[in-house]
């Protein structure tokens, strides 16, 4: 089943913030803390990398996909680029999380010729600064990709920095045999959802997965909220740095998540998210808010058994079409070793060959590409294009819609703090603007 069509003009609704006026201090501010593991090439010298180097034959490649299954899909689709290219591609992989919050000083030192990154305003941030390399040739020979995933793909100054690759909706997944043994019903509506949640409980189960050892998993949880509460525009308009955090909408977020704090998986500043998957897989949790890679946890008997519902709507005149869906794919550095390979390689990813492979070895995601076999796709990844192409409104996720410098140094160590002590949301909210106005500013 190939995705739907009108999902094109869905992606197409999405209003990225502008990345004007960044300036190369606040650009290393994202970076701070993070000390003695700072430093040229960081990224480049802390991985697997596997064999290659930068001659004519070869290409380097800087990857995040540290999980098993999309590292297994990157491992095939380099493989089958090098048989039919002669190219070799050294892939060094870095832990998702340590690429993703040192990236700035990887791009500015000795980057890998092409790396993984996502789609929208991060991407656009680093091609503002002339720290990504400018792939619209590549463009150029591409196909099957919709005008919302080449949108998607370009800078500020109309260029296209970035290749699509996949993508997956967020949303509350549960294992069918579970519900069906209690008997549970899909909530309308949060009054609904908590009635679940509370059953849930009575019924031994932890109510909602939770995890946030990362830094990210909670995002996704105040972004739907967010959504939910004041709708799309304002999300776009928080992330941007136009709305104030003080506010009332804001405030009205957190107070609604507080109340449904005592229903999530405590402990879950020491919990990452593969282990709050696994308690789902486990039939220990009744429900968990996470991205279509969730399914990545459960093995391939049990795919049947996963299901999902999108958020419930809070606000009848806001209802519940809005979601997350973030675009992956792969970027080229400013000044690549071997620039003509890089692009060969990009080229090799964006077409059908290289997501026909995805298909076959990720159930965790959908392909961009629109030319691919998609009869392979499960029942669930059917399921997750439809919602994505039924959706109103689809965000990239808070850490890609906003400057990485605010979300990596103030977002993330705020929502944790709300989730170890949620009592005090006027003084957290108050030093969110305080230090929004500084960053967003300067």
């Amino acid at each position: 089943m190939s995705r739907p069509r009108t999902q094109a003009e869905y992606l197409a609704r999405l209003v990225p913030p502008s990345v004007a006026g960044l300036n190369r201090r606040t650009l290393l501010a994202g970076a701070a803390g993070a000390g003695a593991l700072l430093g040229t090439g960081l990224l480049a010298g802390c991985g697997d990398s596997d064999s290659g180097g930068s001659g004519a034959k070869s290409v380097s490649m800087g990857s995040n996909a540290s999980d098993p299954t999309p590292k297994d899909v990157l491992a095939k689709v380099s493989a089958a680029f090098k048989t039919s290219s002669g190219i070799e591609v050294a892939i060094n992989t870095v832990d998702h999380n340590t690429f993703q919050e040192n990236i700035n000083n990887y791009l500015q030192g000795k980057p890998d010729d092409v790396f993984t990154w996502f789609a929208g305003y991060r991407m656009r941030f680093f091609a503002a600064r002339g720290l990504a390399g400018d792939v619209s040739d590549v463009w150029g020979k591409l196909s099957g990709f919709s005008d919302a995933f080449k949108k998607a793909s370009t800078g500020d100054d109309g260029k296209q920095y970035f290749v699509p690759f996949s993508y997956y909706p967020w949303a509350v997944f549960y294992r069918k045999s579970v519900w069906q043994q209690h008997g549970y019903q899909v909530p309308k509506n949060l009054d609904e959802f908590t009635a679940l949640a509370n059953q849930m409980k009575k019924d031994g189960l932890v109510p909602i997965g939770f995890a946030d050892k990362d830094g990210w998993p909670a995002m996704g949880t105040f972004d739907i909220l967010n959504l939910r509460i004041n709708g799309y525009q304002f999300h776009v308009d928080l992330m941007a740095g136009k709305e104030a955090w003080t506010s009332d909408k804001v405030k009205k977020v957190f107070d609604t998540w507080a109340g449904l704090l005592p229903l999530h998986q405590p402990d879950s500043l020491g919990r990452t998210w593969q282990e709050a998957a696994q308690t789902l897989q486990q039939k220990k949790s009744g429900m968990y808010l996470l991205g279509l890679f969730v399914a990545q946890q459960f093995n391939a008997d049990e795919q049947d058994d996963i299901d999902f519902f999108t958020f419930p709507e809070i606000d009848p005149t806001i209802g519940a079409k809005a979601l997350d869906a973030p675009i992956d794919g792969y970027m080229m550095a400013r000044k690549p070793k071997s620039e003509d390979n890089a692009k060969k390689l990009l080229e090799y990813i964006g077409g059908v060959d290289a997501a026909n492979i995805a298909v076959k070895t990720d159930p965790g995601t959908l392909v961009a590409n629109s030319g691919a076999d998609t009869s392979g796709y499960s029942a669930l990844q059917k399921k997750a294009a439809e919602l994505v192409g039924s959706a109103t409104e689809i965000a990239q996720f808070l850490d890609r819609d906003t400057r990485p410098d605010f979300a990596s140094t103030v977002i993330i160590p705020a929502l944790q703090q709300f989730i170890k002590d949620p009592k005090d949301i006027g003084g957290l909210l108050t030093s969110i603007e305080n230090q929004k106005k500084s960053i967003f500013t300067s």
